[in-house]
């Protein structure tokens, strides 16, 4: 029984069970207890006058974390169809006093931290309703559920309110009887506490009291022990001074195991159960119907009249009281998808499963922090939304550089709410796309951040001080410069500076100072772009350059492996781009750096991969000319070349990751100089380096390897001998024809949407 002869009244539920919800509410309605007690963490109390306040919307969650570490936080989450949210809604609307009685959060989270010091997690635990299904024979304990509880009363009979929680609290306690706590560890501790809570409301209200549990706890607080052994149990328990608010949950969230510990699969589903007034199942259907048709399906009144047939006649079948999610599924697949499964995965994440995103009021309790952040985000109409969307920004418009700079500065922060990604409608530097979706947990990541201020601005420029002084290397501080410059950060950004330019002095590794340079290269177009002053990275980038200049020939010949000349030429490449970069503000700097590749492109004691790839570079910059290009070509492949050598000097030249199979495509000269040499490669010597060539050229994509061989199949013609002789081949001039190139001209501006000429853009 649930309530005994003298007893409180003892109402065992499901976590977010729609249909434990609704036996719950019939149970109250019925006894009308003085009180209601709630299992959930007791400093909540203060808050739950908030969940009658208009703002408040579930699914949300009581949030509660360690005052002086953030990051040690646990959520205790509500849905409308949860149990003990329909209890709560049920007191606040009849003035009857609710509470929350499981163990505090400040014995919880303490206990958590010892865990993550070195304690034992609790051992394999138990899932009471895998149990009872089993042993009521169903391979599915979400179906027995449906069955037992969800569709209790389908046939229209008047129930018994408390039947049902009498059936599982006798469950329950032949399964406690059993198995004892079932690996859970530290229920007895927390049922002990639950105990005392009652003795204080039973001398308070009597047993005219209520109390809203996980079925499991049932009876473990039947059970008669004495004040004393509950208090034993309590003493010496691990405490911290915690922090609790509500914060918005999602129904994807509900899907995973959290919380209470009660992951369900299909909270979208549960959703519509706990909402739909009758005839659940059509109602259902009609929302799929819907679903499909802004997919552009055609999806018919018939369709949805012969999936609700087929899910009824499946239940019959099977012997269900109504149809479950499971044959409603599979009417939909059959009847509306055609047999497909991709409509039927966009119909289980859209409403199965589901994007809803509760709200809480804004008098809820918040760190400053999130107060600021709020605001921000009412202020540039940047709502937070669970369902994953994409950005489109133009830095040249105010509003969106706002939000640019919001979402880079919680970047910062470690407060992921935006991702960078590629944009699909424009490569240009005046736009930005973002990736945007709120989790729960960033309210958790915004209580951490609030350590750095109680601003965004403010905690950011904190933050990236903090991190430039503690940074291990100087790429680190490089990429932060950058972050800075894209965050705005102009009051953080000289303490980065000055830490970047004493790393840069004492930084004696070529490599690292590579790996940096082109992050400030990349800083020092931000001024243009956002209107942000860069121009004090200017020196230190320039000094940076100088010295790479000086140690990378040196630090190339020092008998790299293929894994280290590989790294190495990723910098080359880096530099490179950092150079054309920097050029304009620095003058004399793109000679210096094209002296640098001759040498690194003429010295037979650097790798071949790194002479290919620096004989490439200068001959793209025009500075390399094709009679020097050739006869770099020859002595690299020459026999007393070591094959491996050759091939990675072909590697860096003409690898597929350079593009080099698009520019042989369209520069027969190139094509005909590597023709040249390959043909007259020794039949010994080729076998060795056809596995290095195969690795090069099979890089290429499909269509530039089939356009390669068609050139190649033209003969003499049409590659080697002609560029030998002197003559053009076909399709090709000797010299450029300027009237030609000139009549594209107007096209490729249209093409790229470039201004005029003349105009004060061009």
């Amino acid at each position: 029984m649930s309530r005994t002869a003298q007893g409180p009244l003892l109402l065992g539920v499901r976590h977010h069970g729609p249909g434990s919800a609704r036996a719950v509410r019939a149970a109250l309605d019925a006894a009308r207890p003085k009180a209601v007690l709630i299992e959930g963490p007791p400093e909540g109390d203060a808050l739950l006058p908030l969940a009658a306040e208009p703002g408040m919307r579930p699914p949300v969650a009581l949030l509660a974390h360690a005052a002086d570490d953030p990051g040690r936080a646990a959520f205790w989450p509500l849905a409308g169809f949860s149990p003990e949210w329909v209890a709560i809604r049920w007191a606040q609307s009849r003035d009857v006093p609710v509470r929350f009685i499981d163990l505090p959060a400040a014995h919880t989270l303490a206990a958590e931290g010892d865990r993550q010091d070195g304690g034992e997690p609790d051992a394999v635990r138990l899932d009471p309703l895998a149990v009872l299904a089993e042993t009521a024979g169903y391979d599915d304990p979400e179906r027995w559920w449906e069955d037992v509880v969800e569709h209790r009363g389908a046939d229209g009979r008047p129930q018994d309110p408390l039947g049902a929680f009498e059936a599982l609290g006798e469950a329950m306690g032949a399964l406690r009887e059993a198995y004892g706590d079932g690996g859970h560890a530290r229920d007895p501790v927390r049922e002990a506490y639950m105990r005392q809570r009652m003795r204080a409301a039973r001398r308070e209200f009597g047993d005219a009291y209520a109390v809203v549990c996980g079925a499991w706890h049932v009876p473990a607080l039947r059970t008669k022990t004495t004040a004393a052994a509950d208090k034993a149990l309590l003493t010496g328990l691990p405490k911290v001074k915690v922090e609790t608010t509500w914060v918005p949950w999602t129904h994807r969230r509900l899907a995973r195991a959290g919380g209470y510990g009660a992951g369900i699969a299909s909270p979208g589903w549960y959703a519509h159960l706990f909402s739909a007034p009758d005839r659940p199942v059509e109602r259902w259907l009609t929302k799929v119907a819907g679903l499909l048709r802004e997919e552009d399906r055609q999806v018919s009144s018939a369709h949805v009249i012969e999936a609700v047939r087929l899910a009824g006649t499946l239940a019959a079948m099977r012997g269900r009281p109504l149809p479950g999610l499971t044959e409603t599924l599979e009417a939909v697949r059959a009847v509306m998808c055609d047999g497909s499964e991709i409509p039927l995965a966009l119909i289980e994440d859209r409403l199965v499963v589901g994007d809803v995103l509760g709200e809480v009021p804004d008098t809820a309790p918040v760190v400053p922090l999130q107060r600021d952040l709020s605001r921000q985000q009412r202020s540039l109409r940047l709502k937070p939304e669970a369902q994953e969307r994409e950005l489109e920004l133009d830095l040249r418009k105010e509003t969106d550089a706002a939000k640019s700079l919001l979402l880079h500065r919680l970047r910062l922060l470690g407060i992921g709410w935006g991702t960078p990604t590629a944009s699909r409608s424009s490569t240009g530097t005046f736009r930005e796309t973002w990736r945007l979706c709120w989790e729960p947990e960033l309210s958790v990541r915004v209580a951490e951040a609030g350590i750095w201020g109680t601003t965004v601005l403010a905690a950011a420029t904190a933050k990236a001080e903090a991190d430039a002084a503690g940074a291990g290397e100087l790429g680190e501080v490089t990429a932060l410069a950058e972050r800075c410059l894209l965050a705005g950060l102009s009051e953080a950004l000289p303490a980065v500076l000055r830490t970047l330019a004493d790393r840069a002095a004492l930084d004696t590794d070529v490599a690292r100072l590579a790996k940096a340079l082109p992050a400030l290269a990349r800083s020092l177009r931000y001024g243009d772009v956002r209107g942000t002053d860069a121009a004090a990275l200017g020196t230190v980038a320039a000094g940076l350059a100088e010295r790479i200049c000086v140690a990378l020939p040196p630090a190339c010949a020092a008998g790299l492996d293929a894994d280290a000349a590989a790294e190495l030429r990723g910098h080359v490449d880096g530099v490179h781009g950092a150079v054309a970069l920097l050029a304009d503000a620095e003058e004399g700097l793109r000679d210096r750096w094209s002296a640098v590749l001759r040498t690194l492109a003429g010295r037979d004691t650097v790798p071949g991969l790194i002479r290919g790839r620096a004989a490439r570079l200068l001959l793209d910059e025009g500075r390399l000319p094709a009679g020097e290009t050739a006869r770099l070509m020859g002595l690299a492949l020459s026999p007393a070349a070591s094959p491996a050598d050759a091939a990675g000097w072909i590697d860096g030249f003409a690898g597929g990751g350079s593009g080099g199979g698009t520019l042989l495509v369209h520069d027969d000269r190139l094509l005909g100089l590597i023709d040249s040499w390959l043909v007259g490669v020794p039949e010994r010597a080729f076998t060795d380096v056809l596995p290095l060539l195969r690795r090069t050229f099979g890089a290429y994509e499909p269509g530039v390897k089939r356009t390669l061989g068609e050139l190649v199949r033209r003969g003499p013609s049409g590659t080697a001998a002609a560029t030998a002789g002197g003559a053009a081949p076909e399709g090709f001039a000797p010299e450029l024809d300027p009237a030609r190139a000139d009549a594209v001209v107007e096209l490729v501006r249209l093409l790229l949407a470039a201004p005029p000429p003349g105009t004060p853009e061009a």
